[in-house]
């Protein structure tokens, strides 16, 4: 089988490789993940229920905002509440914008939408407006 030395090709090949690691104490690591979630929440993957893109869109801005803790040195605690992990930023003198404090409402995605029956399903506008929210928490960065 011959390799491909293309530039379409070597794009395509470092498009597939898996971000660089780092410790779980270093919020690179952090981001990395956050990156992940906001892709699979953005993906519409086939056959995919908005209830699970909003997890991923929750789990985004929970990373975010853990790597955004770590950076500015404060211990948090693992929750999936993002309105306390909110709340220990503003503690620490950090500004949140309102914008960016619209993240506490991701929370219920992090459990309640997840399972069946648990709440009503998702609506298109609601997915949407879970995927802004997430991608509005990167200014904290």
């Amino acid at each position: 089988m011959r390799s491909c030395s293309s530039p379409r090709c070597e794009t395509e090949r470092s498009f597939m490789r898996p971000p660089e690691r780092f410790a779980p104490d270093d919020p690179r690591e952090w981001l990395n993940r956050a990156k992940s979630n906001l892709g699979l929440a953005k993906s519409r993957v086939p056959n995919a229920n908005l209830e699970d893109l909003c997890f991923e869109a929750q789990q985004r801005a929970e990373k975010a905002l853990r790597a955004v803790l770590i950076r500015r040195g404060i211990e948090f605690p693992y929750v999936h509440d993002l309105a306390q992990l909110l709340s220990l930023l503003a503690e620490y003198g950090e500004s949140v914008s309102a914008d960016i404090r619209e993240a506490a409402g991701l929370t219920p995605f992090a459990v309640i939408t997840r399972y069946p029956g648990t709440a009503r399903p998702v609506t298109e506008q609601e997915y949407e407006r879970a995927v802004a929210t997430a991608e509005a928490v990167e200014r904290l960065l």
